[in-house]
């Protein structure tokens, strides 16, 4: 059964067709890296998947059920899976500790004993345990990136999604975040992730689909889809970023 399936997604914004038709399947413990210019639909398709944004039509199932039903509640699905996005999005009047463990404890209901040890090893894990009394603004922005990590981590999910993490981040700080989703994928985690990072895609996605203008227009293996592109539109964008020194 496939962890993550996308079936014929459909989603506009006015006049603006933003997801054309979407079929993809994430199997478990797979990372699929979703790659494409800006305004492709890559942050739309995660936001629907996450049910930040209602599709117009078709069907998302996690695990064999309809999550786009609507007599489906947003925070059971969301328990299943941890969404970060490029914005930290850090509460700034809270310590990392209370970012942390506000979901765990306020919306899904694990004991406050249980989310603190969880806690501690996590940022044990990421090599942050001593900021856990700190507040957002006194960390740097990959420390910042690697908390909201962490958060999304706390609920223990089985799929995690990733908009593009290291867009805001300074090039030197990069590395530190990609390191801590290449761990990720080495215990097995099924990640979907939109990313401007090519050789990152090429290193750790099991498949890459390149999306335009709302539609997934090419995927297959990294070394497929960067070797030898089928589609004349994947080959120019791809073109476009070799000259750009990214890939």
């Amino acid at each position: 059964m496939a962890k993550l399936d996308i079936q014929s997604v459909v989603k506009s914004f006015d006049d603006k067709v933003v997801l054309r038709d979407v079929d993809l399947t994430v199997d478990l413990h797979d990372v699929v890296c979703l790659i494409g210019s800006s305004g492709s639909g890559k942050s739309t398709l995660l936001k629907c998947i996450n049910l930040l944004v209602p599709i117009d039509s078709g069907e998302i199932l996690l695990d064999g059920e309809a999550i786009t039903d609507p007599s489906v509640n947003p925070n059971d699905v969301r328990q299943k899976m941890g969404i970060v996005f490029q914005a930290f999005n850090l509460f700034p009047h809270m310590s990392v500790r209370q970012n942390i463990l506000l979901s765990p404890v306020k919306v899904h209901g694990v004991s406050k004993d249980e989310a603190e040890s969880r806690t501690h090893e996590l940022l044990e894990q990421f090599g942050l345990l001593d900021k856990i009394d700190e507040y957002p603004d006194r960390l740097s922005g990959g420390q910042q990136q690697r908390v909201a990590i962490v958060r999304a981590l706390a609920t223990q999910p089985d799929l995690m999604l990733f908009d593009e993490v290291t867009s805001a981040l300074d090039p030197e700080l990069v590395a530190e975040v990609l390191n801590v989703i290449r761990g990720l994928k080495e215990e097995g985690m099924t990640m979907l992730i939109a990313t401007h990072e090519m050789g990152f895609a090429r290193d750790v996605a099991d498949r890459v689909c390149f999306l335009d203008d709302g539609k997934i227009l090419e995927h297959g293996p990294p070394k497929e889809i960067f070797s030898n592109p089928q589609q004349p539109r994947t080959r120019e964008f791809l073109q476009r970023i070799v000259e750009a020194g990214r890939l």
